[in-house]
């Protein structure tokens, strides 16, 4: 897969997914929190699947 999310995107992937992820544990303790999983691992690979079905990128271009 190659990398289509930006620095920026990729850590307010991780931030999101680690709240969404506390629900489980605090707050409304329910299994909805799991969703969390989804931007957690897309911000830990820097790839993310709708990104590449629209064509979409925030991460910068490499100059050669």
């Amino acid at each position: 897969m190659t990398r289509n999310a930006g620095t920026i995107d990729r850590a307010l992937r991780i931030i999101v997914g680690l709240v969404l992820l506390s629900l489980i544990f605090i707050g409304p303790k329910t299994l909805w929190g799991l969703v969390g999983l989804i931007p957690l691992a897309t911000g830990l690979m820097g790839s993310c699947p709708a990104y590449s079905l629209l064509g979409i990128s925030t991460c910068p271009m490499k100059r050669n």
